[in-house]
Formats: structure tokens, C-alpha cells, sequence
């Protein structure tokens, strides 16, 4: 299947937030812990490229310590800023307002020294639903930004005052178009493109095949299935048959079953889940 999602106001969006970049201090770029890798939109981190940036890799409770301790390494070794938090965590929120001041520390030391003292300005930037305004709303201490499940539901920019730290809130922005498809199937998975433009039951095969590989001990065992030495499609009737999505006469629902395996994944049902802890090579190594 490929995949591909760019609508309309994407491109506004875009616009307008090389527009409003120009008005601030810094960046704070989210991805999310699951697919950090595939978080990274190059035409829109372009924007920033002569400004601080602070990464925040965020949702690190729906993966393990060791695949966020792996996915910090790589950032580090790519010389980037960063955090690893919990975006509804305070404290952890905390940690990357913290980030922001020392990014920022030799510019309002310089301030300081001349008398001037000064409000920093960062915009929360990132691909759809990694998070963001739920982290403005963390730090705030209240509901200062829209939130959803579904990707794309902030579509302005919108500036948050907290005292002496000012928050710009933006729309998630998607690549123009996707060269990765690997990269284009984990932001399906984790709920970054709108499902209602995606083949789910295209979408929940290749989940299968990539679970095979990537956890095979937790999908096996969600689902009881007795062995994965199987092609991926006889693997998803095996998992409608245990779930008890059958239609009359014995037959594979797949529609239904394709949107609990999706749902499953996304809720860490069948376990916290890492679909990368680098940057993807261009190998695809999954059988079946």
C-alpha cells in the first residue's frame, strides 16, 4: 500500500509558520516515541534552521526505558537537544522548559548584562498528534490548547502566555509528500495520518508483518497464536478467528479486526512498542 496525506491546509499552515518562526526565540520540535525517526518533516525543520532548536521526544511511557535510553543516544550522537518525558507529566514538562532557558542562556545572559530583560518565545512545532498542545497544557497547568485523538485538530497558530515563557501553538504539518514508506506506515500506526484516508485493512496487515519482526514474543502472546512461521495474511486470520471476528460461514471480518488490531497497538494492548530507535536504513528485512 502507499500511503500519502497532504490536504489543503497544510500548506497554509506551512506558510504561516515560516511567517511566525521569524517572531521567535526558539523551537521546541515533538516527536513521538514510537517513531521518533519518522517524526522528522525536513521541509519544515528547514524553517528553523537558524534557530535553537530543543527536541522533545515525547510519549516515552508508551515505549520501554531501554528503547527511549536507545533512542536518546542517537540523538545525543547527532549532537541534537533534547528530552525524553511524558508530555501529562509536569515535572517532565518542566525539564524541557528548563531546556529552553539553556539553549537560550548565552543570549539572556547578554540581555541581562545591558539591562534588558526579556520574554523568550518558542513555537511548539511537529508532524499531526505527537502531542503538542497537550504539552503546552501540561506546562500551562490548564487547558490553554486544543487537544484530540485525531491528527490534525489544532489548524491556527495560537500564542500561550506563561509569564516570562510565551508558547506558540501550531498545526501539525506532514511532508509535502513521503520518499519513506516505511516511515509512512509507522505515523499511520500510531494515529499521526487521518485513518479516514488510509486502507485499514491494508494498514493492519502490514502491522502484522511488522510485529512479527519487531515484538513477536508480545504479539504472540495478545493473541494466543501458536506459532508467526506464517504468511502475513493467514497470521490476520488467525488473529480474527481468536478475536472473534468471523463473518457467516467462518470467514475473516477483516474490517472489524483490522481496527482492533490498530486500536490494540495504539493503547499498548499488545505492549509498549518501539517501531524505531534509529534512523531507518532503506532495509526492509520483514518476511511473510
Amino acid at each position: 500500500m502507499h500511503i500519502q496525506w497532504f490536504p489543503g491546509h497544510m500548506t497554509k499552515a506551512m506558510r504561516k509558520t515560516e511567517e511566525d518562526v521569524k517572531l521567535c526565540d526558539g523551537v521546541i520540535y515533538v516527536v513521538d516515541a514510537r517513531a521518533p525517526f519518522a517524526c522528522f518533516n525536513k521541509k519544515l525543520m528547514n524553517l528553523f534552521k537558524n534557530k535553537p532548536v530543543v527536541y522533545c521526544v515525547n510519549k516515552c511511557d508508551t515505549i520501554s526505558p531501554k528503547d527511549a535510553q536507545k533512542i536518546g543516544e542517537e540523538f545525543k550522537r547527532q549532537g541534537l537537544v533534547y528530552e525524553l518525558i511524558d508530555g501529562l507529566s509536569k515535572r517532565d514538562t518542566e525539564k524541557l522548559r528548563s531546556a529552553c532557558e539553556r539553549v537560550m542562556k548565552e543570549k539572556t545572559d547578554r540581555d541581562k548584562a545591558k539591562g534588558i530583560k526579556r520574554t523568550l518565545r518558542f513555537m511548539v512545532a511537529g508532524i499531526p498528534n505527537t502531542g503538542k498542545s497537550t504539552i503546552i497544557n501540561t506546562i500551562s497547568g490548564g487547558k490553554r490548547a486544543e487537544t484530540g485523538d485525531k491528527a490534525g485538530v489544532t489548524r491556527s497558530n495560537k500564542w500561550i502566555r506563561l509569564g516570562n515563557f510565551d508558547l506558540l501553538d501550531t498545526p501539525g504539518t506532514m511532508p509535502p509528500s513521503f520518499d519513506n514508506q516505511t516511515y509512512a506506515r509507522h505515523l499511520a500506526y500510531i494515529g499521526a495520518i487521518n485513518d479516514d484516508i488510509l486502507d485499514m485493512e491494508g494498514l493492519a496487515l502490514e502491522l502484522i508483518k511488522d510485529l512479527k519482526i519487531i515484538a513477536p514474543e508480545s504479539f504472540k502472546e495478545k493473541y494466543k497464536l501458536e506459532t508467526l512461521d506464517k504468511e502475513g495474511l493467514e497470521l490476520f486470520d488467525d488473529v480474527c478467528r481468536k478475536r472473534g471476528f468471523l463473518l457467516r460461514g467462518g470467514e475473516s471480518d477483516y474490517t472489524r479486526c483490522s481496527r482492533a488490531i490498530i486500536d490494540d497497538f495504539r493503547k499498548q494492548r499488545i505492549g509498549k512498542i518501539c517501531l524505531e530507535v534509529a534512523p531507518y536504513d532503506g532495509q526492509d528485512e520483514r518476511k511473510g
